[in-house]
């Protein structure tokens, strides 16, 4: 029953995928695997942007820790009651340095988070063309049944890139006024659906290998089967 809501979940936004994936693109498994390129691609230089910004940030954080260490020794030397001026001016500084620690701090935490749900992203990718790669060239299946895997993945593939769309939100976010608790609520979000897309992915692909498990007309036949499919 689970896996029929999963099929039925994803053939009901597929009319979407065709238009939004196979335009201008060459149709069946070549345009999938297009696709597929495409998406992953695109997760990967995310990811490499996600790092680049950690690094960048680190290295601030890094700069403002230190000049934290520098302001903290300094006050501790100064004789307050004599240089009171001097001081406020050095807490209203110090304070500043402090708001934008914290502020780095933050993007860091969301960056990382972010990291991984990309990286999750590219694991629904390479789950899908493991499977796929296989099943086209399995004989237990007919052209009808290839073409209807075909069109589930083609749903949950939609559905990956409307999370990848997400996250790319609250990377882009940070150039603008979004609070912390839309960015995480959002996060939260792109990350539920992440991991529903990646079971669903797997049990689907699961069923797909215990029916061509079952059509098999041998015990050898199976084994190697469960070899192929990594089945222990």
């Amino acid at each position: 029953m689970k896996l029929i809501k999963i099929m039925k979940k994803y053939m009901v936004i597929l009319p979407m995928s065709a238009m939004t994936l196979f335009v201008s693109l060459p149709q069946g498994a070549n345009a999938q695997i297009a696709v597929v390129e495409v998406i992953k691609a695109g997760v990967k230089k995310v990811i490499k942007a996600v790092d680049l910004k950690v690094q960048r940030l680190q290295n601030e954080t890094i700069w403002l820790q230190n000049a934290q260490k520098v302001l903290e020794n300094q006050l501790s030397k100064l004789k307050l009651t004599e240089i009171a001026d001097w001081t406020e001016k050095q807490k209203e500084l110090y304070a500043g340095y402090y708001n934008e620690l914290w502020q780095i701090k933050s993007a860091i935490a969301y960056y990382k988070r972010i990291k991984d749900l990309t990286e999750k992203q590219v694991a629904i990718v390479d789950e899908y063309r493991w499977a796929w790669g296989l099943f086209n060239k399995d004989k237990h299946f007919n052209p009808d049944e290839l073409k209807y895997m075909e069109s589930v993945y083609s749903g949950i593939l939609d559905a990956s890139i409307k999370n990848l769309d997400q996250i790319l939100l609250v990377v882009n976010s940070f150039k603008t006024q979004m609070n912390d608790a839309r960015r995480m609520e959002i996060i939260n979000a792109a990350a539920d659906q992440m991991d529903t897309n990646y079971a669903d992915l797997k049990a689907f692909n699961a069923q797909n290998i215990s029916l061509s498990i079952q059509r098999s007309k041998s015990l050898d036949e199976v084994a190697t089967l469960k070899e192929i499919y990594g089945i222990e």
